[in-house]
């Protein structure tokens, strides 16, 4: 008994090890951005930072800020990512849903067509075609109303919503209430896993988009941030390591490309980054709900 005690122990503490590296892996990327973000960008350069700022400063951060074309890229960026994400949970729901019930005309034809489009697609020249006649190209919408419905979002919802006891709907009907009214007052509120969980996919999803922007977007105005970061380590790549910033702010003697890129990601990852505590006591429930039948 004392030698299995003892197995077991040696066992935890090598799990634990083994967390506690993979832990490090995972985050240490994360910390050196922001820790490159409050160095000083020529002193940067001379190499050998690795837990803390050498030379600290907040001139990146002062850059950034006073630099229109980051601000507003990221005021766009914020704009899709709440427009987005409330759409697409909205109509996602509503359709995964109207899906679940058995009662639907056509259901089996509907998920067929759902599951279809999760393998197959158009490719890239139809979909654009397909923008340019729905007149979105270059206009913000594109970013918006093209990721509405997402196949797997409706996949993962028809299962959800399947799982909600049955007696519950027909409880609300017999007491009047009308097919929107159910998903309204009953269903949705005993839905809060998996719409937190939605709603993080999409939001993330909405926030880490470039290619939008890349191949549907003309106008400077409507770049998000994402795209604004790309571009400027596309161009910091073609150019010198000690090259000026790509963004055009060289009003700084101490700032450089890499420190400028550090900082628009270590801006990038904080919205994000806030929202997981608030859905984190959702997230699990709703990854795991419906996914097993009974």
């Amino acid at each position: 008994m004392k030698i299995k005690m003892n197995e077991d122990k040696a066992v935890d503490i090598i799990v634990y090890i083994l967390l506690a590296l993979t832990g490090i892996v995972t985050l240490y990327p994360f910390y050196y951005t922001i820790l490159c973000s409050f160095n000083d960008g020529l002193d940067l350069m001379k190499g050998g930072i690795y837990f803390w700022p050498r030379k600290f400063t907040l001139s990146n951060y002062e850059l950034f800020i006073g630099d229109s074309d980051w601000r507003h890229a990221f005021f766009i960026s914020i704009a899709r990512t709440l427009t987005g994400t409330i759409l697409c949970t909205g109509f996602t729901s509503m359709f995964s849903y109207a899906l679940s019930r058995n009662n639907l005309m056509f259901k089996k034809a509907y998920r067929f067509l759902v599951v279809f489009t999760m393998y197959f697609s158009g490719g890239l020249i139809p979909y654009y075609v397909l923008l340019r006649g729905l007149g979105l190209l270059n206009t913000f919408w594109v970013y918006v109303i093209p990721g509405m419905v997402n196949a797997f979002f409706v996949m993962t919802g028809i299962n959800f919503f399947s799982s909600i006891p049955e007696s519950m709907i027909e409880a609300a009907k017999i007491d009047g209430a009308r097919e929107i009214q159910v998903l309204l007052k009953v269903v949705l509120p005993v839905s809060k896993p998996f719409l937190a969980t939605l709603s993080l996919f999409a939001a993330v999803g909405q926030w880490n988009s470039w290619l939008d922007s890349a191949y549907y977007v003309r106008d400077i105005n409507l770049q998000t941030l994402s795209y604004k970061m790309m571009t400027t380590i596309n161009q910091t790549l073609a150019t010198s390591a000690n090259a000026e910033a790509a963004g055009q702010i060289s009003q700084a003697n101490t700032a450089t490309s890499f420190t400028v890129q550090a900082t628009a990601m270590a801006v990038s990852m904080i919205p994000i980054m806030c929202v997981y505590p608030f859905l984190q006591k959702y997230f699990v429930q709703g990854m795991m709900i419906g996914a097993v039948k009974e």
